[in-house]
């Protein structure tokens, strides 16, 4: 059982969206308000043109489970103003969007995807993956302490994403291929497929 990376090109979008609108039904099912327009969510057209611009910058990768599209994320450096400092955005990936379709859950598409952005920062000698979290999803938080995030606050009330987690790249384990002849600055060498 493999999970592949691969760059997001602008023929994902459909693929993309229909993960968001799978996941939104599926978590206002379970009586979650995250991403719904009622839950000061961003509806769907201005959600594709988020991502859409993403795809255009290079930002967005999908995940596949034995070749099948399997999840979604995008990695940059940009966040909502007042989530994260300029000096926790200078030394830092942020991780966005991130969907796993739920035909693959379980399966450690979303721990991969997170492996994913770890390499990235660490090939841009930044030491954080950082996000944010609906701040009322509960069961979304507990997922990401298990994947070895911390919760470094609660951001206000300026939205409904503002639980904002972390978690620095040195508790990874990458595999060579992730993170080709950069290392780890000095520090250990990279060996393994990330785990938690």
């Amino acid at each position: 059982m493999t999970v592949g990376i691969r760059p997001a090109t602008l023929g994902d979008l459909p693929l993309i969206c229909r993960l968001r609108v799978q996941r939104t039904a599926w978590l206002t099912i379970r009586g979650s308000d995250q991403w719904t327009v009622a839950g000061r969510g961003r509806p769907i057209e201005i959600f594709a043109a988020a991502v859409g611009t993403a795809l255009d910058r290079g930002e967005t990768w999908i995940a596949e489970f034995e070749g099948e599209p399997a999840g979604t994320i995008t990695v940059n450096h940009r966040a909502d103003p007042d989530l994260w400092s300029c000096w926790e955005l200078a030394e830092s990936v942020i991780v966005h969007f991130m969907i796993v379709d739920l035909r693959f859950a379980g399966r450690q598409v979303g721990q991969r995807m997170l492996a994913h952005a770890a390499a990235l920062a660490v090939r841009e000698h930044r030491d954080w993956v950082r996000l944010d979290a609906w701040t009322g999803n509960h069961e979304l938080h507990d997922y990401y302490r298990r994947e070895g995030f911390t919760l470094a606050r609660v951001a206000g009330s300026i939205g409904p994403s503002c639980a904002l987690f972390e978690r620095h790249t040195d508790s990874w384990l990458l595999d060579a291929e992730a993170v080709p002849a950069l290392g780890r600055r000095d520090k250990a060498p990279v060996t393994a497929e990330a785990g938690s």
